[in-house]
């Protein structure tokens, strides 16, 4: 399979790179920068220059990953208008350049994120579930309408509703794992959230899945089939490090920290993979205590 990659530097999409290309698949890397290497295309969503798709020769899918960090910065004006744009203006950009395409790929994997349902506390969510009013939820719902372009052209589209994804490399877990190796891990703010996670393994292989299941469109969540408590999380991550989570952080500290972007940290989402089981996909990692302890031990 020849795949097209948007955000292949990123934590995700580094991994789907390597994994592909690793199971004979030709990956061709969107960058921004000047190309280096042959497996690159060169464009500038930032300035509405799409990729030339036509410079590659029968394309079978085209997966985009690129968007700027949602908890990279506290949410200035500037910066939720730097996450508005930075998703909507590559995915418009990707979808067109798709839809003028012939012959057409595929399938088009679309990113997008839980935060589409918003905070809906401890109740179960599944994709027939509604988009919430918040502003990840308006942003997560701009982002799939940007790639309407490629569905109307009839190229089938997957959007991957993404939860947490769980890695030493970076992200959620990436991130506060060195907090937690000196033992100033705990709880964020109750700990009663509901934390919808993913290993990043089962990230990778859940897209794998897409990209090959020709009967799968539109939404797809992206999360394991059991969410959990914060609580439960920042146990399970102390547990793997073999230290304790004594230090709970306030709600409060965090909305001085984090400004906003704190509502989303201390609201719940128990978001299903309803999608994936029933097309019978298999999770390599059921359980936030097997999940974080396989990749701390392997530092993946």
């Amino acid at each position: 399979m020849r795949i097209v990659v948007a955000g292949a530097s990123g934590l995700v999409g580094s991994a789907l790179v390597r994994v592909a290309r690793a199971g004979g698949d030709e990956v061709v890397r969107l960058v921004r920068r000047e190309t280096k290497s042959d497996d690159e295309l060169q464009w500038d969503p930032s300035n509405g220059r799409g990729p030339d798709l036509h410079a590659i020769e029968a394309i079978d899918a085209v997966v985009n990953l690129a968007g700027a960090g949602i908890g990279d910065h506290r949410w200035s004006d500037a910066y939720r208008q730097q996450l508005l744009d930075s998703r909507i203006a590559s995915t418009d950009l990707l979808a067109h350049a798709i839809a003028h395409l012939e012959p057409k790929p595929r399938v088009f994997l679309s990113g997008s994120a839980v935060g589409y349902y918003g905070n809906t506390g401890d109740a179960p969510v599944t994709e027939n579930s509604p988009a919430g009013k918040d502003f990840l939820a308006d942003l997560a719902r701009q982002w799939e309408n940007a790639a309407a372009p490629a569905a109307e052209a009839g190229v089938r589209t997957v959007f991957l509703r993404s939860g947490i994804v769980l890695s030493t490399k970076g992200g959620a877990l990436g991130k506060v794992l060195p907090l937690f190796r000196v033992g100033l891990g705990g709880r964020l703010g109750s700990g009663r959230q509901y934390i919808s996670w993913i290993a990043r393994p089962d990230h990778v292989a859940a897209m794998r899945f897409l990209l090959d299941d020709d009967t799968i469109s539109g939404p797809v969540n992206i999360t394991a089939p059991n969410p959990v408590t914060n609580a439960a999380y920042t146990k399970a991550i102390a547990a793997a490090v073999r230290r304790p989570a004594i230090f709970p952080v306030p709600g409060f500290a965090l909305k001085t920290v984090l400004g906003e972007f704190a509502e989303t940290v201390l609201g719940g989402q128990r978001v299903l993979p309803n999608r994936l089981l029933a097309a019978g996909f298999e999770f390599g990692y059921l359980t936030i205590e097997d999940a974080v302890r396989s990749l701390v031990e392997s530092n993946a």
